[in-house]
């Protein structure tokens, strides 16, 4: 398929720059026949009794370190994951000048990373510090991405990151979970739905533009996720019932199809690239709550193959056309499988 098959023009301003100051304030748009306009706040509207409500409850981390080489120059690092040895990170790294085999980069007086390896903007770097997850902790700055284009604050170290939030590892929240409130997923369950929790740490390759223009010569980004037994159980014990699975988050729907490759998931930990275009036979998935993507981005990409390009193009313009917030902080979409594949 053409990349540019997925491109449309959002003006501006509805790129959603902060949150709501309620999680569940924001708008929901149904694709159903016609779009329905409804609430985040009126999802227990949307359950049927059976639902398994599938989270992501991943926790994003303060991934973004700010830093000094001794010249004085500037230095930007994004961890990604640890390697498992000696504090040592794989990374992104952002200077002036390329990051040399060697240099150390000063994040503060008691907190400093030396340059391992560099491959282009990939990096390993071992940090240094009495307490290397304090000093993260301490010195890191929320991932916030790239189009919200601002300095992260106090705020988004509750709001981009889920109320269920509970095993670091992400450098990117999963956006369509940072809607949900107990209160909420409590009505939820008052009208039949069930949650259970997965874990995909997402990665910054979500919001990284495809360079390609043929989706086939398209290399996906790898992420890490882990299902426990007693959820791989509820879930495939519901399908088996024939209850809709409900993906909360393309992160959530991208591990549910990774690991049921028989239509039967599997628990355990494992490492996924799928990448789910139109045409693709969903396995496990019966419908997605979604925020709204990126142009030509493989989230676009994914939602597509759930609803239909034609359904997925009048939701989208459709949403531009009522003032939809956009993005990570915006509002979101409910989709049934049965109004595509």
């Amino acid at each position: 398929m053409q990349v540019s098959d997925f491109d449309f023009e959002l003006p501006e301003q509805l790129i959603a720059k902060a949150p709501l100051p309620q999680r569940d304030a924001a708008r929901l748009l149904h694709l159903t026949s016609p779009l329905q306009d409804t609430y985040i706040k009126h999802l227990p509207h949307l359950v049927q009794a059976g639902d398994v409500w599938v989270v992501n409850d991943t926790k994003v981390i303060p991934a973004r370190l700010i830093g000094k080489k001794a010249s004085g120059g500037k230095v930007e690092i994004l961890l990604l994951e640890p390697s498992g040895q000696d504090n040592i990170w794989s990374a992104w790294g952002k200077s002036n000048k390329p990051l040399a085999i060697g240099t150390v980069v000063h994040f503060s007086d008691s907190f400093s990373g030396q340059i391992l390896s560099r491959n282009g903007k990939h990096i390993e770097i071992q940090l240094m510090a009495a307490d290397v997850g304090a000093a993260i902790e301490s010195h890191g700055h929320m991932p916030l991405p790239p189009y919200i284009n601002r300095p992260d604050s106090e705020e988004d170290k509750q709001r981009y990151q889920t109320v269920f939030a509970a095993h670091e590892g992400a450098v990117a929240a999963p956006t369509a979970g940072l809607h949900l409130t107990p209160e909420l997923m409590q009505k939820m369950e008052e009208k039949g739905a069930s949650f259970v929790y997965i874990t995909l740490h997402v990665g910054p390759g979500t919001f990284q533009p495809i360079q390609v223009e043929d989706t086939n010569d398209h290399i996906m980004h790898e992420e890490a996720y882990i299902i426990p037994e007693q959820a791989a159980d509820t879930i495939n014990q519901a399908k088996q019932a024939g209850n809709r699975i409900v993906a909360v988050g393309t992160t959530s729907l991208r591990t549910l199809e990774a690991a049921s490759p028989n239509g039967v998931l599997q628990a355990g930990s494992n490492r996924t690239d799928i990448f789910i275009t139109p045409g693709y036979t969903f396995k496990m998935t019966d419908a997605l709550l979604t925020n709204f993507h990126l142009p030509k981005s493989t989230l676009l990409m994914l939602v597509s193959a759930l609803a239909g390009q034609d359904t997925i193009k009048a939701a989208y313009q459709h949403a531009i056309e009522h003032n939809y917030r956009f993005y990570s902080y915006g509002d979101a979409m409910f989709i049934p499988k049965t109004i595509g594949c």
